[in-house]
This record gives structure tokens, sequence and C-alpha cells, in this order.
């Protein structure tokens, strides 16, 4: 275990490093943090910091770094979450409520997290595996034909076109509907198929093909809608960090296009807290010396999915997590009342 004193070298170490981007040497730190030590006791515990593993010195310069380790300890042991002012979080509020609908709400989210953090932020679209069913609406287009209108709790819209084998009554129809809605709304969509397999049974023989078909249409639309999609943006504020990454940007941009490391690296919605995942905390290798904040959000007490954000292991992690949990917060609440 680290004494408090050199918790809070390294604590000044890092601060400064992400504040300046240039190495930190102990006369700077005795100057500019208020250590109740002289230079050459600072630069004991600098030592002693490095031997652990917590700082390294760059190749060419005096001061010292902190490594993924050393960030590791800030974030565990000394970084609390910086709360957002009055006037962010108003902001947040105002421009999120903006929205019209679920793709604005994710779009708004994703620019408005990069914004705030100047970093690459990646939003992942309410997993339809952990959503509930709010609405199924039947239109009838023609005498066989009929539109299938899905809407989930997260407020996802999913439209199919149904041709059914016979023709169908608008009095059947209106039927479907009502017994359809009274057991599927509120219910998971992993529960909708067991609820429905009967129903065909309580009409006609002749109406059964087509009430068999419509609800076909309905369990492949939740099997279909069960794919993850993300959306990602301010991929461009990487182009600020590029002496942050050690040979190229390169590898960074390539991985973010793949969305299977996106969703591998935003982790698990079921699991809602925030994760801070640190340079070689990071399974694929292109991201490295990237870290990566993220959290769930939800409508409810439930998380739906995750948003985060990726940016240089060199990055303000105190702002990053409120920021980032601020945002998830007020994406929750605009699901819940949409």
């Amino acid at each position: 275990m680290l004494s408090e004193r050199r918790l809070e070298v390294l604590r000044a170490i890092v601060q400064d490093y992400v504040g300046t981007e240039e190495p930190v040497g102990s006369k700077a730190l005795t100057e500019r943090h208020n250590l109740k030590v002289s230079p050459a006791t600072v630069r004991n515990d600098m030592a002693a910091l490095e031997e652990e593993g917590y700082i390294a010195q760059p190749h060419t310069s005096a001061g010292r770094i902190p490594t993924d380790k050393g960030y590791r300890l800030f974030v565990d042991k000394l970084a609390g979450v910086k709360p957002l002012s009055s006037p962010e979080r108003r902001a947040i509020q105002n421009f999120l409520e903006g929205a019209v609908d679920l793709d604005d709400v994710v779009g708004r989210t994703v620019r408005l997290l990069a914004q705030l953090t100047r970093q690459v932020a990646v939003v992942q679209y309410p997993s339809l595996t952990r959503s509930t069913v709010r609405h199924v609406e039947l239109l009838g287009l023609a005498p066989a034909r009929l539109m299938l209108v899905l809407i989930t709790d997260t407020g996802r819209v999913e439209q199919r076109m149904i041709d059914c084998p016979a023709p169908i009554g608008e009095t059947v129809l209106a039927d479907l509907r009502a017994r359809l809605n009274s057991r599927v709304v509120g219910q998971r969509f992993t529960e909708v198929p067991s609820l429905v397999q009967d129903l065909p049974e309580a009409f006609d023989a002749d109406d059964r093909g087509s009430i068999q078909t419509v609800l076909a249409t309905l369990l492949e639309t939740l099997v279909e809608e069960t794919e993850e999609r993300l959306m990602i943006g301010g991929t461009a504020n990487l182009t600020r960090f590029g002496h942050d990454f050690p040979l190229t940007i390169r590898p960074v941009l390539e991985a973010l296009e793949e969305q299977v490391v996106l969703l591998k690296l935003l982790g698990e919605a079921k699991d809602p807290g925030m994760t801070v995942r640190i340079g070689h905390e990071n399974q694929h290798e292109g991201l490295s010396s990237t870290s990566v904040v993220s959290v769930g959000y939800g409508s409810g007490d439930e998380a739906v999915a995750k948003l985060g954000v990726v940016g240089p292991t060199r990055m303000d992690y105190p702002g990053t997590m409120g920021a980032v949990r601020a945002v998830a917060r007020y994406v929750g609440q605009i699901l819940a009342e949409s």
C-alpha cells in the first residue's frame, strides 16, 4: 500500500500531466501543489512511485508521466466524479428534450457527449432483448394486406407489411388488435411468444391462417430487432490528441470502425454501473493507448443499453465520468417520459 503522501504526489502528477501535457518534475510539483514537504522528499516519493510502476520517465524528459497502473489507482482511489454545473445540466436537458424520436435522442446524445468531453462518444441503442412492448397497432391497407406497427417502452418503432392468405375484416382486425395488446403490453420481448401461441384458437377457422401470419410476422420482428445497434460521433476529436498515441492514430480509428469491438468496450448493459477501462485493460490491441468510460442508461431502475466515451489515457477522468453519468441520467429520464 502507498502512504497517503505518495498518493497525494501521484494525484498531483496525474492532474498536472492531464492539464499541461508535459512530463512533471519534482520542482514543478512543489511549486504548484501544497505538498508540505521539500523537493528532495518529493523526488524520493517519485522514485518510489516509479519503482512500483505508477509513473514512468519518457525517454527524452527529466519529468515523469503516469502509467496505466498509475491512472488506475488515481481513478479507483483518488478521483471523485466531478459534478456538472447548473448551466451545463440545463443545457443538456434542453438539448435532449428537443428530440422527436429515438434516433434523434441517440443522435443528440452522441453529439452532446462528444462536445462535453471532447472525446469520441459511443451510444448503444436500447437493446430490445431488455425492452417491453408498449403497443401493437394493426392497420388494414387492403382486404388482405395489413401494416403491423410495434412500439417499445424505449420509443423504438418498427413497421412491417403483412400479406394475409385471405381477406381479414375490420371486426376481426379490431378483435385481434385488442386481444394482442391485452396479452403483450408491458411484457418483455422474450415472453411474447408463449403469451400469443394459442391466440388463433379464439378466432373462426376461416380467419386462423391470417391470424397466424400476423403473429409470425410479430415474432419475426421481435427476433430481428434483438441485434445491437450503435451510434458513434466525435471521431475528429482524436486528431487533437495525436501526440498521445505512441505511433499513429490509425489503429484506434480502425478499432472504432468495428461494431463488435465497440459493444465489447461498452460492456454488458445488464451491468449498469460506471466502468473505466484504462490502456492495456482494453483487450483490443488498437485501443491499448486509450481509456473508455461507460455507464448504463434506462427508462427505469434497469439499464437497457450503455453509453460512453473513448479518448487517450491522458484524460480528465473526474470531468469525463461526471459528464457521462449526467448524460446517461437525462437520457433515461427522456426515455421514461417518451
